[in-house]
């Protein structure tokens, strides 16, 4: 295992599901003290057939829409690329700017207000659709729901509960479905991971995304193994990134250790440095 550092993490076994900032996690990581294992657990995978999101710029194009709700900077990124692959880039963005542009956190705020798209409202900290819907009935005047076309940006997962809630406050909803998330193409390190959490060779485990989550217990179950894992990770630290992978975490059957103060990757490796013994022992603790 080699020399550990004896501060913040002190030595304990770190996993981690991060994908596209892995090499980023795993230093953090080993900075606070911890000895780190990274798996990829997903990739990014723009849709094959973008039908919905060019017809999607053809309906704002054409006054379709009265209001837009934007989930991600991906998404936001994503349709921008569509709309310029028809030629449509800027008719799209002189479109956008004479509806209302919501945005659910920070990421397609700064893809979408450089380019000249005024957005009417943003979601509050820790920025998920329950902080979206109450921005919404707080500004029913700004952003009308009740008999208007309001299209939602989806992030890969369909969530459910948000378009119900917006067809409850009486809007007719446009799914815009941009990218999926779709497991890794190498399978093996995931399965690795798996087994490292039945072996006891884990003590803290960290879940930046639901879809991290989803996966991780849909290849236990391929492998016969999802009652173990659960099993298994009640005897670690699991720390979430925020609100929205809690709730995954706690529909899977999994405590939730702890949150950060801020849903950023450094206040999660810095939080869960400082906290991660003194929960250990207390799960570990002889009945």
């Amino acid at each position: 295992m080699g020399e550990v550092v004896k501060n913040g993490f002190e030595g304990l076994r770190v996993l981690s599901f991060e994908s596209r900032r892995g090499t980023e996690m795993a230093k953090l990581i080993t900075n606070a003290g911890g000895v780190p294992t990274v798996v990829s657990s997903m990739r990014e995978v723009p849709l094959e057939d973008n039908h919905e999101a060019l017809e999607f710029v053809r309906e704002i194009i054409a006054g379709q829409i009265d209001s837009v709700v934007f989930l991600t900077g991906v998404g936001a990124q994503t349709v921008l690329r569509v709309a310029e692959s028809a030629n449509q880039r800027e008719a799209f963005l002189e479109a956008l700017q004479k509806i209302p542009v919501v945005a659910r956190g920070p990421k397609p705020v700064s893809v979408l207000r450089p380019l000249g798209v005024p957005i009417a409202l943003t979601a509050p900290e820790p920025n998920t659709w329950r902080e979206l819907l109450q921005v919404l009935d707080a500004n029913t005047q700004n952003v009308p729901l009740r008999d208007k076309m309001v299209a939602v940006q989806e992030y890969g997962a369909t969530n459910g509960e948000l378009l119900a809630a917006l067809r409850e406050r009486g809007a007719h909803v446009r799914r815009v479905p941009v990218y999926d998330w779709q497991l890794p193409e190498d399978l093996e390190p995931l399965r690795k991971a798996v087994r490292q959490i039945l072996d006891r060779e884990i003590d803290v485990v960290f879940f930046t995304t639901s879809v991290q989550v989803r996966h991780l217990m849909l290849v236990a179950g391929e492998m016969g193994f999802a009652e173990q894992v659960l099993r298994s990770l009640n005897h670690v630290v699991i720390a979430s990134i925020g609100p929205m992978t809690s709730e995954e975490l706690r529909q899977n059957g999994l405590p939730v250790d702890m949150e950060p103060s801020h849903p950023k990757m450094g206040f999660l490796v810095n939080e869960a440095a400082a906290k991660a013994s003194a929960i250990l022992r207390e799960k570990r603790r002889p009945a």
